[in-house]
């Protein structure tokens, strides 16, 4: 065969293997477009949001900024023991249990979390911490917060009035939550924004959960997330807080969830 030869040759090949290619890209992008709009918000998560915004890993990924970052709101102490102390401890416990369950620790924990009552209570709370955590993190930047913009700022407009009565109606979940939980703001299986809260390590994603959804954004109102700042005074910390939302991240996750 000529070296001519050989060259048409690998042209076709190659051809041959991008049309392939793209044919294999458009199926699973066509049958992920049609789980996204057949499916229900806790399926979506699994499927078709980016792994960037949901697919937590069970493990702990590095803290996005560093301590001193979220002073002084949150002090650096607080976020040092919070992270390397708290949130290291539920994510070890959680891959311990995952090990004692046969659970696939290369999965996604979101998969886990919505079959949470097939599993232990060991399992429930280190999943749920461990998740809870990992998206706490991501919902804080460096201040100033700003303000909620774009599609995300309509749909809080509309569900609650303004962003200020959001901001009051989220405020008191957080602060009524009896004992240690969260607070949340999650888009419901029928795609409306609702706020409530969970106790301890629970989250809208859990089929035990009685406010269900999928979380945009969370607040840790246990009170090793800010005692050491504010001893007592949560209010003051959600107050405080508000200074530190990263409404950008929130807000790719809600067009995420919403397409």
């Amino acid at each position: 065969m000529s070296a001519q030869d050989v060259n048409k040759n690998s042209r076709r090949n190659f051809i041959g293997t991008t049309i392939k290619a793209a044919v294999v890209t458009t199926l699973v992008g066509s049958e992920l477009n049609a789980l996204a709009s057949n499916a229900t918000i806790s399926t979506k998560i699994s499927t078709a949001i980016s792994p960037t915004l949901v697919g937590t890993s069970f493990t702990q990924l590095p803290l996005p900024y560093a301590y001193t970052a979220l002073e002084p709101f949150i002090d650096a102490l607080t976020m040092e023991i919070h992270y390397s102390k708290h949130a290291a401890t539920y994510a070890k416990n959680l891959q311990d249990a995952a090990a004692a369950e046969n659970v696939n620790t290369n999965s996604n924990l979101e998969d886990v979390l919505q079959k949470i009552s097939g599993y232990s209570a060991k399992m429930r709370n280190n999943a749920g911490g461990h998740y809870n955590h990992e998206l706490f993190w991501q919902c804080m930047k460096a201040s100033p917060a700003g303000v909620p913009t774009g599609s995300l700022a309509t749909a809080i407009n509309t569900s609650f009035g303004s962003f200020d009565a959001f901001k009051t109606q989220f405020a008191d979940a957080a602060k009524n939550r009896f004992g240690s939980g969260w607070a949340w703001l999650a888009i419901t299986p029928d795609k409306k924004l609702a706020i409530g809260s969970t106790a301890n390590q629970d989250n809208p994603l859990m089929d035990v959960s009685t406010f269900k959804g999928f979380p945009l954004l969370g607040l840790d109102v246990w009170e090793h997330a800010y005692y050491l700042k504010y001893q007592n005074k949560r209010a003051d910390y959600i107050t405080a807080w508000f200074n530190l939302v990263n409404w950008e991240f929130v807000a790719a996750r809600y067009e995420k969830a919403m397409q």
